[in-house]
């Protein structure tokens, strides 16, 4: 029963970190409400992996705290800005400038 919570704990998390990573970057993001909860799964991660890389706080420091959610919004920020380039240089025929 402890993967079912943590299943639903992850879509919702992400979703609303998606969703407010999507409010905070302006621009039009086609995607749907899946993609929209991906954007914030992969959020959560960029942002603990980030957390843990500048601060050392990993799991044993509690899975639920206020700064987690907020890393998980900055996480999905920085995600949603890299598939904007990625997405844009891929259609325009340029491909990816480095």
């Amino acid at each position: 029963m402890h993967i079912i919570g943590l299943i639903i704990t992850l879509a919702v998390v992400g979703l609303l970190a998606g969703a407010l990573a999507r409010l905070l970057v302006p621009g039009r993001d086609p995607m749907g409400i899946g993609a929209t909860m991906l954007l914030g799964i992969v959020g959560s991660f960029v942002g603990g992996f980030l957390a843990y890389v500048l601060f050392h706080k990993d799991k044993s420091d509690g899975f639920f705290q206020p700064s987690g959610l907020i890393g998980s919004i900055i996480g999905a920020v920085i995600a949603l800005l890299i598939y904007r380039a990625v997405h844009s240089n891929s259609h325009s025929g340029r491909g990816l400038r480095v």
